[in-house]
């Protein structure tokens, strides 16, 4: 006869099955709602940062699965929780980020709650999938089948938590949660074939990886030795092929004139997990007349989504890579130079990095050019870093300077073109990568948007370098408006100049203003310190920068609204 279960409350339930699938950190700001399942994942030795504001939790979880690997949770009181958390649900959902999102939710039959709204409807809204737990009898299964969609399915999971369904008991199942590990999609014989056809029948093939592409490295890298192809990321896989002599570094809008010609002049593109969108080939631009174009992707869906495709694979980035490599080996025993010339590698080494390119510098008196500041800030700050990148004008300067180690140091959350959600980005990257230097890249605007979770990494203790890009203004809109327009009324998007390094160190952090190269040198104790293992406090670079009249990768992102 066997044992009965204990009982237990339906919000333990959940805490204690979400930490037993493996969830790696929760983020979150606990009110009366979700305060019992938040204090269960903390007490089965989930760690969790308290944020100052949803939004910032949400994001923090973002930037945490997609730089650690591991399921992120940000975790909100019912109603206008979820909603505050609502654009970092959006842009981790537009991401197709892992992610649970563990609401409480207000009672069925409380229907004139000043909490009440339709939670499943805005989670949907946002591209999210809506989950709950429907009952205190399912409420294991429930929340297994939300971990589940995550991870196997690449989705964040909004799951909500009825008040009276929390405060239930049921019995104890969690012993038996478990989410099997999915087998990886291997690419149809025929699809192989004629992708090997099609790169052993180019003379200047380019490999492209994106996000899908991220754990295949080696693969890739093999396979375009063989067939004499270059190789290049989308922004978000940067840094996957640092090391390589025939690394091109960025597709897109952020390419240098060298990675964007060599790019241009391919006869065959594949896309390796990267949907070739309009930022990764410059709205079609980086794709010649005539050339063939190639995805691999492990979703249907994906296939031609963005643009025309010769060919579409659906199967695991590694594993096609690996049969291809098979495959053109049969047909082509040796490797073979095609674009993988000594001169390709030259011209890539000495002028593939924007910081290799030579520049009118437009700094003044008062104003440093933004190139030359992020420059000198790559030389001067460790190389082993993780690099997160806020959203506006100046977002390219950080992209294209700041070098990464590899794909685990550039985190950057832009699926949403939402700004103010860097400095969030920033710690839930420092947590999934502690042995690294966290640096933030962003504008005045966004870092004064998120500015309240400056107090998160004081309190963290996090030694995080911001650097802040000050043209007092909402660049984006002065740059875009004013070109073709010079008597448009800026009013509404520029502002008086703030001093960002003096909030900063009201905060508790320390802050610097750059003007000039010489004014760098007050973060040099700063950051003996770091390299001392001393320091416990972010540092605040407060930039006033100069105009270079607006960047090209702005201008093509507003092609796409």
């Amino acid at each position: 006869m066997s044992a009965e279960l204990e009982s237990v409350r339906v919000s333990t339930l959940v805490g204690r099955t979400l930490a037993k699938l493996g969830v790696g950190h929760v983020f979150g700001v606990v009110g009366s709602g979700n305060f019992d399942v938040t204090g269960t994942l903390m007490a089965e030795g989930i760690p969790f940062t308290a944020a100052r504001h949803e939004g910032g939790a949400a994001t923090m979880a973002d930037a945490y699965g997609r730089m650690s690997g591991k399921v992120g949770v940000v975790t909100t009181h019912q109603g206008c929780g979820l909603t505050n958390a609502i654009t970092g649900v959006g842009e981790a959902a537009k991401s197709r980020t892992p992610m649970i999102v563990l609401t409480a939710d207000t009672q069925a039959a409380a229907t004139r709650s000043n909490f009440k709204i339709d939670q499943d409807a805005l989670a949907r809204s946002v591209g999210a999938v809506a989950e709950r737990i429907h009952s205190p009898a399912s409420a294991v299964a429930d929340t297994v089948r939300a971990f589940r969609t995550a991870v196997n399915e690449r989705r964040t999971v909004v799951l909500s938590l009825p008040l009276d369904i929390q405060s239930g008991t049921a019995a104890d199942e969690v012993g038996a949660a478990v989410v099997p590990v999915p087998l990886k999609v291997r690419a149809d014989v025929a699809a192989v074939q004629q992708l090997v056809a099609l790169i052993a029948g180019a003379d200047r093939p380019v490999f492209v990886a994106g996000r899908g592409g991220r754990g295949a490295r080696e693969e890739i890298l093999v396979l375009a030795r063989h067939a004499g192809a270059l190789v290049a990321t989308s922004a978000v896989a940067s840094g996957l092929f640092n090391g390589d002599p025939h690394n091109l570094g960025i597709s897109g809008g952020f390419s240098s004139p060298v990675t964007a010609e060599l790019i241009s002049g391919a006869d065959l593109i594949v896309g390796w997990g990267c949907t070739l969108n309009m930022w990764t080939m410059r709205h079609g631009r980086l794709i010649s007349p005539g050339t063939k174009v190639v995805q691999i992707d492990v979703e249907n869906a994906s296939l031609g989504a963005n643009r025309p495709i010769s060919l579409g694979v659906l199967g695991d980035a590694a594993l096609t890579a690996t049969d291809a490599l098979a495959a053109l080996r049969s047909v082509q025993a040796e490797p073979v130079e095609k674009y993988r010339t000594e001169a390709n590698a030259t011209a890539i080494k000495e002028r593939s990095r924007w910081r290799d390119v030579a520049i009118q510098d437009v700094s003044t008196e008062s104003r440093i050019d933004p190139r030359v500041l992020t420059r000198e800030l790559d030389s001067m700050l460790p190389i082993e870093r993780i690099v997160s990148v806020d959203s506006g004008n100046f977002m390219g300067y950080p992209s294209q300077y700041l070098a990464v180690p590899d794909e685990f140091g550039f985190c950057f959350t832009q699926a949403f073109q939402a700004i103010g959600l860097g400095l969030y980005t920033a710690i839930g990257a420092a947590v999934a990568q502690p042995g690294r230097l966290p640096v933030l890249g962003a504008g005045d605007g966004g870092f004064l948007m998120g500015i309240s979770e400056l107090e998160t990494a004081v309190r963290m203790k996090l030694p995080l370098v911001c650097i802040v890009y000050n043209d007092a203004a909402y660049g984006a809109e002065v740059h875009h408006f004013v070109s073709g327009h010079p008597e448009q009324d800026l009013s509404s998007v520029v502002f008086p100049d703030t001093d960002i390094a003096a909030i900063a160190r009201g905060f508790g952090a320390e802050g610097v203003t750059v003007r000039t190269v010489g004014d760098l040198a007050a973060a040099q104790p700063w950051l003996e310190a770091y390299a001392a293992g001393t320091q416990d406090r972010p540092l605040v670079i407060d930039a006033k920068i100069a105009s270079d009249g607006g960047s090209w990768w702005l201008a093509e992102a507003f092609q796409g609204h």
